[in-house]
């Protein structure tokens, strides 16, 4: 056998030895909600969304309470907190000499949504009379 032929062939070996692992995770501390932002101005329109179609549509609020106007204050208020974990992991060898390598990473963000409704009762049915949300990401 000739040099090429046996350089070849340890290149060969070397490719078919070395490995990459590389894993990714991402883990939702809470469970996803309906209350979006952009599902509050799809849903809540003032004077024509009923309590029900609230409920159907968010869950139940968080505090209920009246105003000095006697309208009914719902509000709701949902935080979310997803991590993401990776590691990777590589290994390299030709013959018996070889290179190792490790690395990890970890990062995680958190949201916040707060929506306050008020409903007021309309012709026996109570209605949203006005409503406001705001939402953090950090």
């Amino acid at each position: 056998m000739n040099v090429v032929s046996k350089t070849l062939i340890a290149l060969a070996v070397a490719t078919a030895l070395s490995g990459c692992v590389t894993t990714q995770t991402q883990t939702p501390v809470l469970e996803k909600s309906n209350l979006t932002s952009g599902q509050v101005s799809l849903t809540l329109k003032k004077n024509k969304t009923t309590q029900t179609e609230v409920v159907e549509t968010f869950g139940a609020p968080n505090l209920v309470t009246q105003n000095a106007s006697g309208e009914e204050v719902w509000t709701y208020q949902r935080h979310a907190t997803v991590a993401n974990a990776s590691a990777s992991e590589g290994y390299a060898t030709i013959i018996f000499a070889g290179i190792g390598s490790r690395s990890s990473g970890f990062e995680q963000s958190s949201r916040t949504i707060t929506l306050i409704i008020k409903f007021k009762e309309i012709g026996g049915v109570k209605l949203v009379t006005d409503f406001s949300s705001r939402s953090t990401s950090f």
